[in-house]
């Protein structure tokens, strides 16, 4: 959730997040019902702007938590090691201790999540 002035005025956004993912439905239901709530409580003096929406299909995974809600998903790597950079494509098998395991084509491969610059879910049609 992030409140902050933009060139529209104050804007209250709020991204929501489900497991097997989160649809247009699901965005404008919490609109409706968060609205109601900061009405009725008025508990945001401003003019503002409400919006609620998705994380997005191709987000980029920052955290360890957003690997863990992501295991078993396909994500492409962007991992620093050496001064160089390596790219990498596989599969989330588990996350702990800031140590991400990857199945890849070369075997599961481990990646301090402190070494990767870029994260991103992998979309499959």
């Amino acid at each position: 959730m992030q409140f902050r002035q933009e060139p529209i005025g104050w804007v209250l956004r709020l991204i929501i997040y489900k497991q097997g993912g989160t649809s247009v439905d699901d965005c404008a239901k919490v609109s409706r019902e968060l609205s109601h709530i900061l009405d009725v409580e008025d508990l945001i003096p401003q003019k503002y702007f409400l919006e609620v929406s998705s994380p997005g299909l191709d987000r980029p995974l920052k955290t360890e938590n957003d690997f863990r809600r992501n295991k078993g998903e396909k994500v492409k790597l962007t991992v620093e090691t050496d001064g160089t950079q390596l790219t990498q494509i596989g599969i989330i098998q588990d996350v702990q201790n800031g140590i991400l395991l990857l199945q890849s084509d070369a075997g599961i491969m481990s990646y301090p999540l402190s070494g990767i610059s870029k994260a991103r879910l992998e979309i499959e049609f």
